[in-house]
Protein backbone atom coordinates (compact mmCIF):
# COMPACT_ATOMS: atom_id res chain seq x y z
CA UNK A 1 0.00 0.00 0.00
CA UNK A 2 2.84 2.28 0.75
CA UNK A 3 4.17 2.04 -2.44
CA UNK A 4 0.99 2.39 -4.36
CA UNK A 5 0.92 5.82 -2.51
CA UNK A 6 3.86 6.80 -3.14
CA UNK A 7 4.08 6.52 -7.31
CA UNK A 8 0.14 8.07 -7.31
CA UNK A 9 1.93 10.32 -5.51
CA UNK A 10 4.45 10.85 -7.83
CA UNK A 11 2.65 10.65 -10.71
CA UNK A 12 0.07 13.28 -9.52
CA UNK A 13 2.80 16.03 -8.90
CA UNK A 14 4.35 15.15 -12.54
CA UNK A 15 0.97 15.12 -14.12
CA UNK A 16 0.75 18.91 -12.71
CA UNK A 17 4.23 20.01 -13.32
CA UNK A 18 3.39 19.19 -17.27
CA UNK A 19 0.34 20.78 -16.93
CA UNK A 20 1.27 24.01 -15.60
CA UNK A 21 4.07 24.44 -18.13
CA UNK A 22 1.90 23.90 -20.57
CA UNK A 23 -0.81 26.35 -18.80
CA UNK A 24 -3.48 23.99 -18.27
CA UNK A 25 -4.48 24.33 -14.68
CA UNK A 26 -3.50 20.18 -13.79
CA UNK A 27 -6.57 20.55 -11.32
CA UNK A 28 -8.54 17.37 -12.16
CA UNK A 29 -6.23 15.01 -14.68
CA UNK A 30 -3.27 14.43 -11.63
CA UNK A 31 -6.07 13.20 -9.04
CA UNK A 32 -7.63 11.04 -12.02
CA UNK A 33 -4.62 9.19 -12.81
CA UNK A 34 -3.43 8.62 -9.26
CA UNK A 35 -6.64 7.74 -8.20
CA UNK A 36 -5.95 4.56 -11.51
CA UNK A 37 -3.10 3.77 -9.10
CA UNK A 38 -4.42 4.00 -5.49
CA UNK A 39 -8.54 3.88 -5.84
CA UNK A 40 -8.17 4.89 -1.61
CA UNK A 41 -5.34 7.12 -1.99
CA UNK A 42 -7.96 10.26 -1.04
CA UNK A 43 -8.76 8.30 2.31
CA UNK A 44 -4.94 7.98 2.70
CA UNK A 45 -4.07 11.51 2.23
CA UNK A 46 -7.26 13.18 4.30
CA UNK A 47 -6.80 10.91 6.98
CA UNK A 48 -4.98 13.54 9.86
CA UNK A 49 -6.07 16.90 7.86
CA UNK A 50 -9.32 18.76 9.22
CA UNK A 51 -11.91 19.44 6.43
CA UNK A 52 -14.77 21.27 6.22
CA UNK A 53 -16.79 20.24 2.77
CA UNK A 54 -19.57 22.48 1.25
CA UNK A 55 -22.05 20.87 -1.43
CA UNK A 56 -25.39 21.67 -2.61
CA UNK A 57 -26.74 23.20 -5.83
CA UNK A 58 -25.85 26.84 -5.57
CA UNK A 59 -23.41 28.70 -3.44
CA UNK A 60 -20.34 26.09 -3.04
CA UNK A 61 -17.95 28.08 -4.42
CA UNK A 62 -18.76 31.51 -2.91
CA UNK A 63 -19.17 29.78 0.68
CA UNK A 64 -16.05 27.83 0.92
CA UNK A 65 -14.23 31.11 -0.24
CA UNK A 66 -15.79 33.05 2.70
CA UNK A 67 -14.15 29.91 4.64
CA UNK A 68 -11.10 29.83 3.71
CA UNK A 69 -10.62 33.73 4.07
CA UNK A 70 -11.50 33.40 7.68
CA UNK A 71 -8.96 30.30 7.94
CA UNK A 72 -6.16 32.51 6.09
CA UNK A 73 -7.27 35.40 9.07
CA UNK A 74 -6.68 32.92 11.64
CA UNK A 75 -3.34 31.77 10.65
CA UNK A 76 -4.29 28.27 9.89
CA UNK A 77 -2.58 25.83 7.64
CA UNK A 78 -4.63 25.09 5.27
CA UNK A 79 -5.22 24.47 1.61
CA UNK A 80 -8.27 24.58 -0.59
CA UNK A 81 -9.94 23.38 -3.71
CA UNK A 82 -10.60 26.78 -5.24
CA UNK A 83 -10.06 26.08 -9.10
CA UNK A 84 -13.45 24.17 -8.69
CA UNK A 85 -12.73 21.11 -9.31
CA UNK A 86 -15.09 19.52 -7.03
CA UNK A 87 -15.06 15.91 -8.13
CA UNK A 88 -13.00 13.12 -6.48
CA UNK A 89 -10.29 13.65 -8.87
CA UNK A 90 -10.02 17.16 -8.35
CA UNK A 91 -10.18 16.86 -4.75
CA UNK A 92 -7.72 14.56 -4.66
CA UNK A 93 -5.25 16.14 -6.92
CA UNK A 94 -5.56 19.08 -4.17
CA UNK A 95 -4.56 16.77 -1.66
CA UNK A 96 -1.71 15.24 -3.11
CA UNK A 97 -0.47 18.32 -3.75
CA UNK A 98 -0.39 19.38 -0.27
CA UNK A 99 1.30 15.86 1.03
CA UNK A 100 4.92 14.06 1.12
CA UNK A 101 5.63 11.36 -1.52
CA UNK A 102 4.65 8.93 1.62
CA UNK A 103 1.23 10.32 1.83
CA UNK A 104 1.96 12.39 5.08
CA UNK A 105 -0.26 15.63 4.87
CA UNK A 106 1.74 19.15 5.06
CA UNK A 107 -1.66 21.21 6.24
CA UNK A 108 -3.88 21.07 9.08
CA UNK A 109 -7.21 21.80 7.61
CA UNK A 110 -8.76 22.07 4.07
CA UNK A 111 -11.36 23.63 2.50
CA UNK A 112 -13.63 21.47 -0.12
CA UNK A 113 -16.00 22.10 -2.62
CA UNK A 114 -17.61 19.12 -3.62
CA UNK A 115 -20.21 17.86 -6.40
CA UNK A 116 -23.51 17.14 -5.47
CA UNK A 117 -23.28 14.02 -7.56
CA UNK A 118 -19.97 13.30 -6.29
CA UNK A 119 -20.30 13.37 -2.64
CA UNK A 120 -20.69 9.50 -2.31
CA UNK A 121 -17.12 9.07 -3.21
CA UNK A 122 -15.63 11.76 -1.27
CA UNK A 123 -17.31 12.31 1.47
CA UNK A 124 -16.16 8.19 2.13
CA UNK A 125 -12.86 9.06 1.84
CA UNK A 126 -12.46 12.39 3.42
CA UNK A 127 -14.43 12.28 6.32
CA UNK A 128 -15.18 15.80 7.14
CA UNK A 129 -15.69 17.07 10.33
CA UNK A 130 -18.12 20.04 9.25
CA UNK A 131 -20.59 19.64 6.24
CA UNK A 132 -22.66 23.02 4.54
CA UNK A 133 -25.26 21.71 2.51
CA UNK A 134 -25.89 25.10 0.76
CA UNK A 135 -29.93 24.39 -0.92
CA UNK A 136 -31.01 21.96 -3.50
CA UNK A 137 -32.80 22.95 -7.02
CA UNK A 138 -33.19 22.18 -9.81
CA UNK A 139 -30.13 21.51 -12.41
CA UNK A 140 -29.14 19.95 -15.02
CA UNK A 141 -31.53 17.30 -15.09
CA UNK A 142 -29.88 14.98 -18.04
CA UNK A 143 -26.90 14.62 -15.19
CA UNK A 144 -28.14 15.23 -11.69
CA UNK A 145 -31.97 13.72 -12.81
CA UNK A 146 -34.52 15.22 -10.09
CA UNK A 147 -33.98 17.00 -7.23
CA UNK A 148 -34.79 14.34 -4.80
CA UNK A 149 -32.40 12.31 -6.69
CA UNK A 150 -29.57 14.46 -5.69
CA UNK A 151 -31.30 14.69 -2.40
CA UNK A 152 -30.85 10.83 -2.07
CA UNK A 153 -27.38 11.42 -3.40
CA UNK A 154 -26.30 13.84 -0.30
CA UNK A 155 -27.87 11.85 2.26
CA UNK A 156 -26.10 8.42 0.94
CA UNK A 157 -22.35 10.73 1.40
CA UNK A 158 -23.65 11.55 5.10
CA UNK A 159 -24.20 8.29 6.01
CA UNK A 160 -20.63 7.90 5.38
CA UNK A 161 -19.66 10.52 7.43
CA UNK A 162 -21.60 10.12 10.58
CA UNK A 163 -19.20 12.28 12.91
CA UNK A 164 -19.29 15.24 10.81
CA UNK A 165 -21.69 18.16 12.06
CA UNK A 166 -24.22 19.38 9.41
CA UNK A 167 -24.97 22.87 8.69
CA UNK A 168 -27.99 22.62 6.79
CA UNK A 169 -30.36 25.79 4.90
CA UNK A 170 -33.17 25.65 7.46
CA UNK A 171 -34.85 27.76 4.89
CA UNK A 172 -34.73 24.82 2.14
CA UNK A 173 -37.30 22.13 2.91
CA UNK A 174 -35.36 20.01 0.86
CA UNK A 175 -31.53 20.32 2.80
CA UNK A 176 -33.11 20.35 5.87
CA UNK A 177 -35.12 16.96 5.35
CA UNK A 178 -31.42 15.44 5.36
CA UNK A 179 -32.17 15.61 9.36
CA UNK A 180 -34.95 13.46 9.23
CA UNK A 181 -33.11 10.35 9.18
CA UNK A 182 -29.38 11.15 9.71
CA UNK A 183 -27.52 10.65 12.97
CA UNK A 184 -25.03 13.53 12.65
CA UNK A 185 -25.24 16.18 14.58
CA UNK A 186 -27.28 19.58 12.77
CA UNK A 187 -27.08 23.29 13.11
CA UNK A 188 -29.20 25.17 11.31
CA UNK A 189 -28.78 28.59 9.63
CA UNK A 190 -31.54 31.03 7.64
CA UNK A 191 -32.95 34.07 6.59
CA UNK A 192 -35.57 35.03 9.12
CA UNK A 193 -39.00 36.40 7.90
CA UNK A 194 -39.27 40.20 7.91
CA UNK A 195 -35.18 40.29 7.10
CA UNK A 196 -35.90 40.76 3.76
CA UNK A 197 -38.82 41.79 1.58
CA UNK A 198 -41.10 38.57 0.68
CA UNK A 199 -43.75 37.10 -1.32
CA UNK A 200 -46.34 34.92 0.43
CA UNK A 201 -45.60 32.14 -2.04
CA UNK A 202 -43.10 31.14 -4.31
CA UNK A 203 -43.68 32.05 -7.62
CA UNK A 204 -41.06 28.92 -8.72
CA UNK A 205 -40.72 26.32 -6.96
CA UNK A 206 -38.42 22.93 -7.13
CA UNK A 207 -40.24 21.62 -3.68
CA UNK A 208 -43.95 21.98 -3.98
CA UNK A 209 -45.14 19.35 -1.97
CA UNK A 210 -44.05 17.74 1.66
CA UNK A 211 -40.78 15.37 1.54
CA UNK A 212 -42.86 13.04 4.22
CA UNK A 213 -46.17 12.73 3.48
CA UNK A 214 -46.70 14.83 -0.40
CA UNK A 215 -48.93 17.59 0.95
CA UNK A 216 -49.18 20.80 -0.06
CA UNK A 217 -46.81 23.23 1.73
CA UNK A 218 -48.01 26.69 3.34
CA UNK A 219 -45.90 29.38 3.32
CA UNK A 220 -45.73 31.99 6.42
CA UNK A 221 -42.88 33.85 4.06
CA UNK A 222 -40.72 33.29 0.35
CA UNK A 223 -37.17 34.73 -0.07
CA UNK A 224 -36.47 33.58 -3.54
CA UNK A 225 -37.18 29.83 -4.93
CA UNK A 226 -39.28 27.04 -2.65
CA UNK A 227 -36.43 28.86 0.75
CA UNK A 228 -38.59 30.26 3.36
CA UNK A 229 -40.93 29.63 6.09
CA UNK A 230 -42.60 26.33 4.62
CA UNK A 231 -44.86 24.03 6.88
CA UNK A 232 -46.54 21.12 6.39
CA UNK A 233 -50.55 21.73 7.34
CA UNK A 234 -50.61 17.52 7.54
CA UNK A 235 -47.83 16.23 9.13
CA UNK A 236 -45.88 19.09 10.32
CA UNK A 237 -42.52 19.07 8.68
CA UNK A 238 -41.62 22.72 8.91
CA UNK A 239 -38.74 25.13 8.94
CA UNK A 240 -36.31 24.76 11.98
CA UNK A 241 -35.78 28.01 13.54
CA UNK A 242 -32.08 28.49 12.92
CA UNK A 243 -29.13 28.45 15.06
CA UNK A 244 -27.25 31.08 12.73
CA UNK A 245 -30.50 33.46 11.52
CA UNK A 246 -30.26 36.83 9.53
CA UNK A 247 -32.76 38.81 11.85
CA UNK A 248 -32.42 41.63 9.14
CA UNK A 249 -30.71 42.89 5.89
CA UNK A 250 -30.12 46.60 6.49
CA UNK A 251 -28.72 47.17 3.46
CA UNK A 252 -28.26 45.85 -0.31
CA UNK A 253 -26.18 47.84 -2.23
CA UNK A 254 -23.93 46.81 -6.06
CA UNK A 255 -20.92 45.84 -3.87
CA UNK A 256 -22.49 43.83 -0.84
CA UNK A 257 -24.50 44.07 1.71
CA UNK A 258 -25.02 45.50 5.72
CA UNK A 259 -26.97 42.40 7.58
CA UNK A 260 -27.65 41.33 11.05
CA UNK A 261 -26.87 37.82 12.03
CA UNK A 262 -28.07 36.16 14.96
CA UNK A 263 -25.45 33.55 16.03
CA UNK A 264 -27.07 31.11 18.84
CA UNK A 265 -28.80 34.58 20.32
CA UNK A 266 -26.23 37.07 19.79
CA UNK A 267 -26.35 39.82 17.62
CA UNK A 268 -24.07 40.70 15.41
CA UNK A 269 -23.49 43.76 12.75
CA UNK A 270 -22.01 41.85 9.72
CA UNK A 271 -20.74 43.72 6.48
CA UNK A 272 -20.71 41.13 3.43
CA UNK A 273 -18.52 42.28 0.23
CA UNK A 274 -21.01 40.66 -2.50
CA UNK A 275 -24.28 41.71 -3.41
CA UNK A 276 -27.50 39.62 -3.63
CA UNK A 277 -29.71 37.93 -1.11
CA UNK A 278 -28.31 34.31 -2.29
CA UNK A 279 -24.31 35.50 -0.69
CA UNK A 280 -26.38 36.37 2.68
CA UNK A 281 -27.04 32.98 2.72
CA UNK A 282 -23.73 31.76 2.14
CA UNK A 283 -22.15 34.28 4.59
CA UNK A 284 -24.65 32.81 7.41
CA UNK A 285 -23.52 28.88 6.16
CA UNK A 286 -20.18 30.09 6.67
CA UNK A 287 -20.08 31.68 9.88
CA UNK A 288 -22.01 28.35 11.17
CA UNK A 289 -19.30 26.43 9.17
CA UNK A 290 -16.55 28.33 11.13
CA UNK A 291 -18.04 28.33 14.19
CA UNK A 292 -18.88 24.72 14.32
CA UNK A 293 -15.09 23.69 13.47
CA UNK A 294 -14.53 25.22 16.41
CA UNK A 295 -13.37 29.47 15.89
CA UNK A 296 -14.93 32.24 17.05
CA UNK A 297 -17.39 33.33 14.99
CA UNK A 298 -16.21 36.82 14.85
CA UNK A 299 -13.23 35.25 12.47
CA UNK A 300 -15.73 34.47 10.01
CA UNK A 301 -17.52 37.73 11.05
CA UNK A 302 -14.62 39.87 9.74
CA UNK A 303 -13.89 37.49 6.85
CA UNK A 304 -17.11 38.32 5.01
CA UNK A 305 -15.76 41.72 4.43
CA UNK A 306 -12.58 41.25 2.77
CA UNK A 307 -12.94 38.06 1.06
CA UNK A 308 -12.09 37.27 -2.70
CA UNK A 309 -15.32 36.11 -4.41
CA UNK A 310 -14.80 32.40 -6.52
CA UNK A 311 -13.88 32.97 -10.77
CA UNK A 312 -17.24 34.07 -12.27
CA UNK A 313 -19.36 34.43 -8.92
CA UNK A 314 -19.62 38.24 -9.39
CA UNK A 315 -15.99 38.59 -10.15
CA UNK A 316 -15.31 41.84 -11.01
CA UNK A 317 -13.00 43.00 -14.42
CA UNK A 318 -11.48 46.36 -15.42
CA UNK A 319 -13.23 46.13 -18.87
CA UNK A 320 -14.94 48.85 -20.53
CA UNK A 321 -14.65 52.47 -18.82
CA UNK A 322 -17.13 51.38 -16.58
CA UNK A 323 -15.69 48.02 -15.35
CA UNK A 324 -17.55 45.01 -15.33
CA UNK A 325 -18.80 42.16 -13.49
CA UNK A 326 -19.46 38.10 -14.23
CA UNK A 327 -22.11 36.44 -12.28
CA UNK A 328 -21.84 32.85 -13.52
CA UNK A 329 -25.67 31.22 -13.96
CA UNK A 330 -26.75 27.32 -14.42
CA UNK A 331 -30.19 26.82 -13.57
CA UNK A 332 -33.64 29.07 -12.88
CA UNK A 333 -33.47 29.48 -9.06
CA UNK A 334 -29.90 31.04 -9.34
CA UNK A 335 -30.76 32.88 -12.42
CA UNK A 336 -34.04 34.47 -11.05
CA UNK A 337 -31.30 35.86 -8.30
CA UNK A 338 -29.23 37.78 -10.92
CA UNK A 339 -32.13 39.07 -12.70
CA UNK A 340 -33.48 40.32 -9.39
CA UNK A 341 -29.76 41.77 -8.68
CA UNK A 342 -29.54 44.01 -11.97
CA UNK A 343 -33.17 45.41 -10.63
CA UNK A 344 -31.16 47.30 -8.15
CA UNK A 345 -28.93 48.50 -10.79
CA UNK A 346 -30.34 51.99 -11.29
CA UNK A 347 -28.05 53.60 -13.92
CA UNK A 348 -27.98 52.19 -18.03
CA UNK A 349 -25.95 49.16 -18.29
CA UNK A 350 -25.10 46.48 -21.30
CA UNK A 351 -25.90 42.94 -20.48
CA UNK A 352 -24.31 39.97 -22.08
CA UNK A 353 -25.77 36.71 -21.63
CA UNK A 354 -23.97 33.55 -23.16
CA UNK A 355 -25.68 29.78 -23.05
CA UNK A 356 -23.65 26.54 -23.73
CA UNK A 357 -24.87 23.32 -23.61
CA UNK A 358 -22.05 21.38 -22.66
CA UNK A 359 -21.86 18.56 -20.24
CA UNK A 360 -20.50 20.31 -17.73
CA UNK A 361 -23.44 22.84 -18.34
CA UNK A 362 -25.97 20.22 -19.04
CA UNK A 363 -27.05 19.18 -22.09
CA UNK A 364 -30.95 20.40 -21.55
CA UNK A 365 -31.13 24.33 -21.86
CA UNK A 366 -35.11 24.22 -21.81
CA UNK A 367 -34.61 25.48 -18.38
CA UNK A 368 -33.99 29.47 -19.44
CA UNK A 369 -37.85 29.06 -19.96
CA UNK A 370 -38.12 28.89 -16.42
CA UNK A 371 -36.44 31.99 -15.50
CA UNK A 372 -37.88 35.26 -15.33
CA UNK A 373 -36.24 37.03 -18.25
CA UNK A 374 -38.93 39.02 -18.32
CA UNK A 375 -37.90 40.92 -15.50
CA UNK A 376 -35.96 42.67 -18.04
CA UNK A 377 -38.62 44.42 -19.48
CA UNK A 378 -39.03 46.83 -16.18
CA UNK A 379 -35.54 47.77 -16.20
CA UNK A 380 -36.84 50.18 -19.21
CA UNK A 381 -34.08 52.44 -20.58
CA UNK A 382 -31.50 51.40 -17.92
CA UNK A 383 -31.09 48.21 -19.99
CA UNK A 384 -29.13 49.68 -22.87
CA UNK A 385 -28.75 46.12 -25.12
CA UNK A 386 -28.67 42.30 -24.70
CA UNK A 387 -25.48 40.95 -26.52
CA UNK A 388 -26.27 36.85 -27.11
CA UNK A 389 -23.07 34.59 -26.99
CA UNK A 390 -22.29 31.08 -26.94
CA UNK A 391 -23.14 27.40 -28.14
CA UNK A 392 -26.91 28.00 -28.23
CA UNK A 393 -26.98 32.76 -28.76
CA UNK A 394 -29.65 31.79 -31.16
CA UNK A 395 -31.69 29.89 -28.69
CA UNK A 396 -30.90 32.61 -26.35
CA UNK A 397 -31.35 35.20 -28.47
CA UNK A 398 -35.26 33.77 -29.16
CA UNK A 399 -35.92 33.82 -24.91
CA UNK A 400 -34.82 37.46 -24.61
CA UNK A 401 -37.02 38.60 -27.62
CA UNK A 402 -40.04 36.27 -26.03
CA UNK A 403 -39.38 38.35 -22.69
CA UNK A 404 -40.38 41.80 -24.17
CA UNK A 405 -37.00 43.22 -25.34
CA UNK A 406 -36.87 45.09 -28.95
CA UNK A 407 -34.89 43.18 -31.62
CA UNK A 408 -33.08 46.26 -31.79
CA UNK A 409 -32.12 46.04 -28.30
CA UNK A 410 -30.76 42.34 -28.69
CA UNK A 411 -27.50 41.12 -30.49
CA UNK A 412 -25.32 38.18 -31.34
CA UNK A 413 -21.76 37.42 -30.97
CA UNK A 414 -20.52 34.15 -30.91
CA UNK A 415 -16.49 35.59 -30.76
CA UNK A 416 -15.45 36.06 -27.47
CA UNK A 417 -12.60 37.71 -28.52
CA UNK A 418 -14.34 39.68 -30.85
CA UNK A 419 -17.01 40.30 -28.00
CA UNK A 420 -14.32 41.07 -25.37
CA UNK A 421 -12.98 43.87 -28.03
CA UNK A 422 -16.40 45.65 -28.37
CA UNK A 423 -16.87 45.88 -24.66
CA UNK A 424 -13.47 47.51 -24.12
CA UNK A 425 -15.50 50.40 -25.44
CA UNK A 426 -18.50 50.58 -23.36
CA UNK A 427 -19.36 53.77 -21.67
CA UNK A 428 -21.63 52.09 -19.12
CA UNK A 429 -20.87 49.27 -16.89
CA UNK A 430 -21.18 45.60 -18.32
CA UNK A 431 -22.44 42.38 -16.82
CA UNK A 432 -21.50 39.08 -17.58
CA UNK A 433 -24.15 36.20 -17.22
CA UNK A 434 -22.70 32.76 -18.78
CA UNK A 435 -23.06 28.96 -18.15
CA UNK A 436 -20.16 27.28 -16.96
CA UNK A 437 -17.70 26.59 -19.78
CA UNK A 438 -18.99 29.82 -21.20
CA UNK A 439 -17.69 31.27 -18.06
CA UNK A 440 -14.37 29.31 -18.68
CA UNK A 441 -14.07 30.66 -21.99
CA UNK A 442 -15.26 34.30 -21.88
CA UNK A 443 -13.22 34.63 -18.72
CA UNK A 444 -9.73 33.73 -20.26
CA UNK A 445 -10.72 35.83 -23.25
CA UNK A 446 -11.27 39.23 -20.64
CA UNK A 447 -8.32 38.28 -18.54
CA UNK A 448 -6.44 37.92 -21.96
CA UNK A 449 -7.07 41.24 -22.73
CA UNK A 450 -7.82 43.42 -19.38
CA UNK A 451 -5.76 41.01 -17.14
CA UNK A 452 -6.50 38.86 -14.03
CA UNK A 453 -5.78 35.81 -12.14
CA UNK A 454 -6.39 32.01 -13.93
CA UNK A 455 -8.99 29.97 -12.29
CA UNK A 456 -6.59 28.16 -10.46
CA UNK A 457 -4.74 30.45 -8.86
Amino acid sequence: MKLKVFFAILLGRAVRLVSRILRRGGTDMPGRLALKLCPELLSVLARDVKSVAITGTNGKTTSARMIEQAFSDLGLNYFANRSGANLISGVTTEFLMNATLTGRPKKDYAVIECDEAAATKVFRQLKPRVVVVTNLFRDQLDRYGEVTHTLANIRRALQDAPEATLCLNADCSLTSSLALELKNRVVWYGVNEGAVPSRAKPVLSDATHCIRCQAEYEYSYVTYGHLGGFRCPRCGYSRRTPDYAVTDVVAQRLDGSEIVLSVRGEKHTVDVNLPALYNVYNAAGAVAAVTEMGFAPESAIRALASFHCGFGRMEEFRLGKAGARMMLVKNPAGCDQVLEFLQEVHEPFTLVVCLNDRGADGRDVSWIWDASFESLGALGSRLRRVIVSGDRAADMHVRIKYAGIEEARIEEQRDYEALVRELEGEEVPVFLMPTYTAMLELRQAVIRRVGGAEFWE
